[in-house]
C-alpha cells in the first residue's frame, strides 16, 4: 500500500519508532518559558503542528544548564520540575497522532542574548547578573563570539567533564517526559560548535589542536547520551555541515564526523550551517530555495547515515523531490511550517494523498469533506 504513496507520506522506521511520514517541524526558538518549564504557549505551538498532520515535531533548543540558555525564557530539562510541563505538550502530540522530540542545547559563549524581535542583541554582564538563573559563558577558549559579546570562560577539563553530565541528565528527563526522540544541537556556533571549529577553539590540549581533537567533546557527548537514551529510541544530531567562517569547519569535516557519530548509534544527521561568522571573516552559504539540501545530500551518501534536510523547503513536490533523488530522508520545516502550521495536510492534497480529507483531525475532517462537494460546485461556476 505504501508503495504507491509519495515518499513524503512514506512510514520511516528509525529503531523502534515508525514515523507517520517524513515531514518534521524544527526546533524555533519562542522565548517563552517560565524558568525553563513549558507554558500554554507551547502547548498551542506545537500542539499545532501535531494537528497539521507533521510526523516528528521538535521542541526549540531545550538548555541542560540555566547557564547556557540562548534567552532568558528558553525551555530546559536542567531540573525534575521542567518534566511534567513537558510532558503535557508531548502527550497532546502523542493523542494526535505525532511523535515528539526534544533538541538539548547548550549555547556555551553565544548564551545570553535578546529575542530577535527585541533586537537580538547579546546580553550585558549586568543584565546576566540580575536574571533569576545564574548565566555563564563558556568556551574552548576566551574568545568572544563576536561585538558585543564579552568573552568567555575557557573551559576546564571539569567543566567539559560536568557539561556532559548535564547533557546526560537532561536525556534521562526527556525519557520521562515521554520524548520519542532526542536531538543533540552541535551547530550554529554554540558550544559544541564553537569547539569544532578551528576559528573558535585554540586549544593545544585533548580538546582541541587536530580535528580529532577539535571532534572530541561532539563525539563523546553522543556516546554519553547514547548509552543512557533508551536503545529503541532514535538519536539526532543537528551540525551547521559547514559554520559560515572562513577557513572554518567544513563540509568535509562534518562528513567524518557524521560517520564517527553514526558509529556510535546516532541515526539521523540534522544539517543545518552557519552561526560561526562574527569574530572573524564569514563564508556565508548563498540562500536560496533548499539551499541545505546539498549539505543533507553529500553527508547521506559518503557518511551512510540518514540526513535531515532543512532551509528555504516551501511546497510539496520540492521536498518530494528532494526524498526522490536520495538527498535525505526527513524533511524539516521551520518558517514555512510557522506560515503554515497545517503544511503536511496541504502537501498530501498536493501530492493526491488525501481527496476525502481522511488524514486531518477527525473534527476537522468531516467538516472539510462535507464542504467539498459544494467549493468545487461554486469554483467552477465562478469560471464560467
Amino acid at each position: 500500500m505504501t508503495s504507491t504513496l509519495p515518499l513524503l507520506f512514506q512510514p520511516l522506521r528509525l529503531r523502534s519508532l515508525e514515523l507517520k511520514n517524513r515531514i518534521v517541524i524544527s526546533p524555533m526558538c519562542q522565548h517563552a518559558a517560565q524558568r525553563g518549564c513549558a507554558t500554554p504557549w507551547h502547548l498551542v505551538h506545537l500542539g499545532k503542528f501535531a494537528l497539521g498532520g507533521a510526523g516528528l515535531i521538535l521542541t526549540e533548543s531545550t538548555a541542560v544548564d540555566p547557564r547556557g540558555r540562548i534567552g532568558t525564557a528558553d525551555l530546559g530539562l536542567w531540573n525534575d520540575d521542567q518534566i511534567e510541563p513537558l510532558k503535557a505538550v508531548v502527550d497532546f502530540i502523542h493523542a494526535n497522532g505525532a511523535a515528539a522530540g526534544v533538541q538539548l542545547a547548550h549555547a556555551g559563549r553565544k548564551a545570553g542574548s535578546q529575542p530577535l524581535w527585541e533586537g537580538g542583541a547579546a546580553l550585558s554582564e549586568a543584565e546576566m547578573a540580575s536574571d533569576a538563573e545564574p548565566w555563564r559563558r563558556l568556551g574552548p577558549s576566551a574568545l568572544a563570539a563576536g561585538p558585543g559579546w564579552s568573552s568567555p570562560q575557557a573551559m576546564s577539563a571539569q567543566d567539559i567533564e560536568d557539561t556532559i553530565v548535564r547533557f546526560v541528565e537532561a536525556t534521562r528527563r526527556a525519557d520521562r517526559a515521554g520524548f520519542d526522540v532526542v536531538e543533540l544541537h552541535l551547530g550554529h556556533g554554540y558550544l559544541v560548535a564553537s569547539f569544532l571549529s578551528p576559528n573558535s577553539n585554540l586549544r593545544s590540549d585533548e580538546w582541541g589542536g587536530s580535528r580529532d581533537g577539535r571532534m572530541r567533546l561532539a563525539l563523546q557527548l553522543a556516546a554519553r547520551v547514547r548509552e543512557v537514551w533508551p536503545a529503541g529510541k532514535p538519536l539526532f544530531c543537528r551540525l551547521s555541515v559547514v559554520d559560515g567562517s572562513a577557513e572554518g569547519w567544513s563540509l568535509d569535516d562534518s562528513v567524518v564526523l557524521s560517520r564517527a557519530l553514526a558509529q556510535l548509534g546516532v541515526d539521523v544527521i540534522d544539517c543545518s550551517s552557519g552561526g560561526l561568522t562574527e569574530e572573524t571573516k564569514a563564508l556565508p552559504v548563498p540562500r536560496g530555495l533548499g539551499f541545505q539540501v546539498p549539505f543533507s545530500e553529500r553527508i547521506r551518501q559518503e557518511a551512510a547515515v540518514r540526513t535531515q534536510a532543512v532551509g528555504m523547503i516551501v511546497d510539496a513536490n520540492q521536498a518530494e523531490a528532494v526524498l526522490q533523488e536520495g538527498k535525505a530522508d526527513l524533511i524539516a520545516l521551520g518558517r514555512e511550517a510557522l506560515f503554515d502550521p497545517y503544511w503536511a495536510h496541504h502537501a498530501a492534497v498536493a501530492l493526491g494523498v488525501d481527496p476525502g480529507f481522511q488524514r486531518w483531525p477527525v473534527r476537522h475532517g468531516v467538516w472539510l469533506a462535507k464542504r467539498a462537494p459544494g467549493l468545487e460546485k461554486a469554483r467552477a461556476q465562478a469560471t464560467q
